[in-house]
């Protein structure tokens, strides 16, 4: 493990007991315990703001290997409350590594624990359901910890948009540098004018719009359906973000607003899927440990798509109107993995397509959505 060893714990809320070794901020943190089972984009996943209000377990066996680097920050700074692993490299090695992950953590103060067999926690929370945890490098004991998160409120009831929203609008015009992206641009005469409304957007979200010929700018998601409309948008793009869906309320009126307007393209990814839904009069359910890795397989009548997932929540098929059309379900376990109105052009995908991290086979839904655009013109 790591050259100086001080013990940390992570307790449960079963009451489970997990010993390893502290990295990262010495301290203690609550949150969400899930897993994520992709073999690579541990900095990506980390600076995720869907991330936030949870701590993360990964599943490959050992994280740092490539150190840490500006470009796959996505966003600019750590969302995940901890991290948990089975070993972190002390000695990165990549020429884009700009530092070590064990001191990339400490300097934004995230408090992590090594030195666990986290394939088999991953067991026991794909038995008993993902739960809070804490993890703690500080001198406490078992029974002092689980009191402190007994207190602590689950993820389902629990809004957490509002720690990751923007809270001023800005534009976004910026690519992916080309030396480390060779997926398709488009040139277009005249680009797109789009409007993201952030609940939680990803940097890579933003570098592909702008790739598929669109200018962006990020506004707030409590702002107005007038705010949205004022800057004469030729379509909205719904991003993703933490929490429970359902009690992003006023993002659930302002897309509302925008549905009203019916010409106008809707997009939604990941958590902007789920709020479509729930405009359109959908509900949403929480899944017994969620899905976040890099190969899920999508689709329906014979189409299928690899593609990359991060979400607790989906939409329940049963509760979609009519007006609504499941065109991709989650092969796993037959949730809704994307959607289509019938008489608007709005649709949404529970996946991300911008493949950070993850496959590129569904960056085609960014060219759909402009095509939407372009129909309209």
């Amino acid at each position: 493990m790591l050259a100086s060893v001080q013990p940390a714990l992570l307790v449960l809320a079963d009451g489970t007991v997990l010993e390893g070794e502290a990295f990262g901020r010495v301290g203690s943190v609550i949150g969400e315990v899930v897993f994520n089972t992709g073999m690579t984009g541990y900095q990506e996943v980390i600076t995720d703001p869907s991330y936030a209000g949870q701590i993360v377990t990964f599943t490959y066996p050992e994280l740092g290997n490539t150190g840490v680097n500006n470009d796959d920050m996505e966003a600019k700074k750590p969302h995940a409350r901890s991290i948990v692993a089975r070993q972190i490299s002390p000695c990165p090695s990549s020429w884009r590594s700009t530092g070590s992950l064990q001191d990339w953590l400490e300097h934004h103060g995230v408090v992590g624990i090594g030195g666990l067999d986290t394939r088999a926690l991953v067991r026991h929370l794909r038995k008993s359901g993902v739960m809070n945890g804490i993890v703690s490098s500080e001198d406490r004991t078992p029974r002092e910890l689980l009191q402190e998160l007994k207190s602590f409120p689950v993820m389902e009831g629990s809004n957490l948009v509002d720690q990751v929203t923007t809270k001023t609008p800005y534009s976004w015009n910026s690519l992916c540098p080309v030396i480390f992206d060779r997926r398709p641009r488009s040139n277009v005469d005249k680009p797109f004018r789009v409007v993201a409304i952030d609940f939680g957007i990803k940097k890579s979200i933003l570098e592909r719009l702008v790739a598929h010929g669109c200018v962006v700018t990020v506004m707030p998601f409590t702002s107005t359906l007038d705010d949205i409309l004022a800057l004469q948008p030729e379509g909205v793009f719904v991003s993703n973000g933490p929490g429970d869906p359902s009690t992003a309320t006023a993002g659930i009126e302002l897309v509302q607003g925008l549905l009203g307007q019916s010409h106008l393209p809707l997009f939604g990814i990941c958590l902007g899927h789920q709020i479509i839904g729930l405009a359109l009069g959908g509900h949403t359910f929480k899944l017994s440990y969620g899905h976040h890795g890099l190969n899920h397989p999508c689709g329906k009548l014979g189409c299928l798509e690899i593609t990359s997932q991060n979400h607790g929540f989906a939409l329940d098929a049963e509760s979609l109107p009519n007006v609504v059309t499941v065109t991709q379900l989650n092969l796993n376990d037959h949730t809704v993995a994307a959607f289509s109105h019938k008489n608007q052009p709005v649709f949404g995908v529970q996946y991300h397509p911008e493949a950070s991290p993850g496959p590129h086979d569904a960056d085609h839904q960014f060219a759909r959505f402009t095509m939407l655009m372009q129909e309209r013109r």
